[in-house]
C-alpha cells in the first residue's frame, strides 16, 4: 500500500468513527481464517449499516484500495485472507434477524446472523431452514451465501442457493442494489441475485438476505449402521436409493476416521468398523415410523455389524453426536488435516474410496474420508506429519492425483468450501479456458478496478 493510500485510510477512520481501526493488534486478528495462510491488512472496517459499507467501498474504489469481505472467519480455504493488504471489511456487526414471516414462508436476515440461531428461531414457529453446514453453531449466513454452503441435509433439501430469494448487495463502486424478491417464484429479468451466491466476495458484498422457509417436518428417525467393509456400506447406500427412498441425509465414513473417533469417544465397537453409514428420514410420524423399519430391512441384507436407531429428535441427535466428533477426532491424531471437499458423481462413490486407499499406499499418507455420501460430496482429508522429510511434497502430489481423478470422473474440486487460496492452483485444471474467460468478464464488469478480494481465483 502506498503512503498516500495509508494517509487516506486515516482520513476514512475520522469520517467513520468507531467503524475503522488501524490498531495493529486488531489487524492481526483479521489476517486469516481456518486455513494456513495469513496476511495482515492495513485496516479493518466494522460497519454498522449498509450505508457505511457503501461509503467504504466508494472510498476504496476511488483510491483502488483492496477490500476483502469477511464473515465469521470459519472458512477452510483462505477465502477471507487479505492477500493484497488494504481493508478487511468485517460484517460481524450486521447481525440482526429482521423478520420471520410464517404466512409468506420467508425470513429476512443480515449477513452476520449465525446459522444455528436462525434455525432455532424459525423452528420455534414451526418453520424450517434446512442448510446445515457442520460449523453452523459459529458460521454466518453471509458466509454460507458467499460459499453456497451445504451440509448433510442437502441430499433432500438442497444447498444455500436453493433458499436465497433476494439479496441486498453493495457493489465495488458503492452502489446498493436489491435483487430478487420475497416470492418463491420470480422470472423477471436475469436471476442476478444467484450470481452472488458462491461468488466468494469477488463480485459484491451481501448486506441483507431474504431466505425461503418451508414447513418443519414433525418427526425424524435415523439409523447408524456399522459395516465390515466399505463395499458393503456403498452397496447398502445404493440399495436404499434404488428402493425409492430420498433420505434427508446420508453420511458415510471410512476406517481411519472411525478409528480416530473410537479413540476419542472410547467406543470399542467402532474399532471393528471399516465403514459407517448414517441415514435419516423426516416427515409425518406414521410414514417415517414405517419407512425406517423398511430401511432397516434393506440394510440388514448387506451384513451390518450393528444398527443403532434414533426415533424422534432427541434420539436422532444422540446418533449424530458421533458424526460431529469426526473432525475433532482427526485433529486429536496430531496430524495436520488437509480438508478437501471434493464431489464425484454418485455412481463413482465406491470407486472414490478405492482410489483414496490406493493414494494412501502410493504417497505414504493416511487419508480420512467422510461426508455427504447421498450427493457424492466427500471430505477427503489428507493427514500430514510435516515434521517428516518430504511430507509437504508428498501431500501436494497426493492432492494433484486426487483432483485430477475427480475431474476425470466428471466431478468437482469443491462442493461447499469454495476455491479461495487453498484450491487456487487447481482452478485452471477444473474450469475450461472459455469458462475462466467468462469469470473474468463478469468480474471486470462488476469490479473493474479489481478491489474486491484480490489475489484469489479470478
Amino acid at each position: 500500500m502506498t503512503p498516500a493510500q495509508l494517509k487516506s485510510l486515516r482520513r476514512l477512520e475520522k469520517l467513520l468513527p468507531g467503524e475503522i481501526t488501524l490498531d495493529p493488534a486488531t489487524l492481526a486478528n483479521y489476517a486469516g481464517d481456518k486455513w494456513f495462510a495469513t496476511h495482515q491488512p492495513d485496516a479493518v472496517a466494522l460497519p454498522r449499516s449498509t450505508a457505511s459499507v457503501s461509503k467504504i467501498l466508494k472510498f476504496a474504489n476511488r483510491l483502488k484500495i483492496p477490500v476483502t469481505p469477511r464473515g465469521g472467519g470459519h472458512g477452510y480455504v483462505g477465502g477471507c485472507v487479505p492477500m493484497r493488504g488494504g481493508i478487511v471489511l468485517s460484517l460481524e456487526r450486521l447481525n440482526q434477524l429482521l423478520e420471520i414471516n410464517g404466512r409468506d414462508f420467508v425470513t429476512v436476515v443480515q449477513p452476520a446472523v449465525i446459522t444455528e440461531q436462525l434455525q432455532i428461531a424459525v423452528e420455534k414457529q414451526g418453520l424450517f431452514y434446512p442448510p446445515d453446514p457442520a460449523s453452523r453453531a459459529n458460521n454466518f449466513i453471509g458466509g454460507n451465501i458467499a460459499t453456497n454452503a451445504g451440509g448433510p441435509r442437502c441430499l433432500k433439501y438442497g444447498v444455500t442457493r436453493d433458499y436465497v430469494l433476494g439479496l441486498e448487495v453493495v457493489l465495488a463502486n458503492g452502489d446498493i442494489v436489491r435483487l430478487g424478491s420475497r416470492t418463491h417464484k420470480n422470472k423477471t429479468g436475469f436471476d442476478l441475485y444467484r450470481l452472488f451466491v458462491g461468488s466468494e466476495g469477488l463480485l459484491g458484498i451481501v448486506t441483507e438476505a431474504t431466505l425461503k422457509l418451508i414447513p418443519l417436518p414433525p418427526y425424524r428417525a435415523n439409523l447408524a449402521i456399522g459395516f465390515g467393509s466399505m463395499s458393503d456400506a456403498a452397496r447398502a447406500l445404493q440399495a436404499i436409493l434404488a428402493a425409492g427412498f430420498l433420505p434427508c441425509a446420508m453420511e458415510l465414513a471410512d476406517a481411519f476416521t472411525l478409528a480416530a473417533a473410537a479413540k476419542r469417544t472410547q467406543s470399542a465397537r467402532l474399532l471393528d468398523c471399516r465403514a459407517m453409514l448414517i441415514v435419516e428420514l423426516d416427515g409425518q410420524t406414521a410414514s417415517v415410523t414405517g419407512e425406517i423399519q423398511e430401511l432397516e430391512r434393506i440394510v440388514t441384507a448387506h451384513q451390518p455389524l450393528f444398527i443403532d436407531r434414533g426415533l424422534g429428535a432427541a434420539q436422532c441427535e444422540e446418533v449424530w453426536k458421533i458424526r460431529r466428533e469426526f473432525s475433532y477426532a482427526l485433529r486429536d491424531t496430531g496430524l495436520t488435516k488437509l480438508n478437501e471437499d471434493i464431489v464425484v458423481p454418485r455412481g463413482r462413490l465406491e470407486a472414490l474410496f478405492q482410489f483414496t486407499a490406493q493414494l494412501q499406499k502410493k504417497h505414504g499418507l493416511p487419508l480420512a474420508c467422510f461426508g455427504h455420501a447421498g450427493d457424492g460430496n466427500i471430505h477427503c482429508n489428507v493427514m500430514v506429519d510435516y515434521t517428516q522429510p518430504g511430507a509437504k511434497a508428498r501431500s501436494e502430489a497426493a492432492l494433484d492425483d486426487l483432483f485430477k481423478q475427480v475431474i476425470a470422473w466428471g466431478g468437482a474440486i469443491s462442493g461447499e468450501h469454495g476455491i479461495g487460496l487453498a484450491k487456487k492452483r487447481w482452478f485452471p485444471l477444473a474450469v475450461p479456458p472459455t469458462a475462466r474467460k467468462l469469470h473474468r468478464t463478469i468480474k471486470h464488469a462488476l469490479d473493474p478496478n479489481g478491489i474486491l478480494n484480490p489475489g484469489k481465483f479470478v
